[in-house]
């Protein structure tokens, strides 16, 4: 799976866990709504700046973003 893919799936199923619509989240990690709907669908590549922006937003590790789930091929 493609590592931009991999982030954005990671993202969108911790910003649905917490319960965040994406404006939300883009503004509690001070991005554009549009450039994170981007990064949730894997066609943006955000800088590691941006990630951890998101993460903290999210209350995680950046590294957590880009985490393998169970049963995930690379």
């Amino acid at each position: 799976m493609d590592v931009r893919v991999r982030v954005g799936l990671n993202v969108q199923r911790a910003r649905r866990e917490r319960g965040l619509s994406q404006e939300e989240l883009a503004h509690r990690a001070a991005v554009h709504q549009t450039y994170l709907s981007g990064v949730e669908r894997g066609t943006r590549n955000p800088t590691i700046l941006v990630l951890d922006k998101i993460a903290r937003a999210l209350d995680l590790d950046p590294a957590d973003l880009m985490k393998r789930r169970d049963g995930e091929r690379s």
